[in-house]
């Protein structure tokens, strides 16, 4: 019987320590957009962006966070199993509202298909959405 209490004191203790799931920010909202306004509100959300498309932007929400936290946009085209890009950046404030933006070179559209981007700390992400261009 001791050893059960001692074994759930133990417990309890590493679970309540930094190291085991840290905290660094929470992601309460994320959305494919087409842009977002002077106060960083989205514009249009969508999950479907017609062909021709050369930017789908990311708008996100957040709360709780470490200032100058890292997070990464991680952008996948899905259709072909593709990584496209790892975009880090440094979150300003414990809480507000930001976005970040895939785009095409200029005068190109982005691939018809279906795609991912991963709001992620390291290798653990915090928010996925998915999109497609038709």
């Amino acid at each position: 019987m001791r050893w059960c209490v001692l074994l759930f004191a133990a417990i309890c203790v590493l679970s309540s320590c930094s190291f085991i799931g840290p905290t660094e920010i929470r992601i309460t909202d994320a959305k494919t957009v087409t842009g977002v306004d002077e106060k960083l509100m989205p514009v249009h959300i969508t999950n479907a962006f017609p062909g021709g498309t050369s930017k789908v932007v990311c708008w996100f929400q957040w709360k709780e966070a470490k200032v100058n936290v890292e997070v990464t946009a991680k952008w996948h085209y899905v259709t072909d199993d593709i990584h496209i890009l790892d975009y880090p950046f440094r979150i300003p404030k414990k809480t507000g509202a930001g976005s970040v933006a895939l785009s095409a070179p200029e005068g190109k559209s982005l691939p018809g298909g279906l795609y991912k981007v991963e709001l992620a700390i390291g290798n653990r992400v915090l928010k996925s959405v998915n999109f497609t261009i038709e």
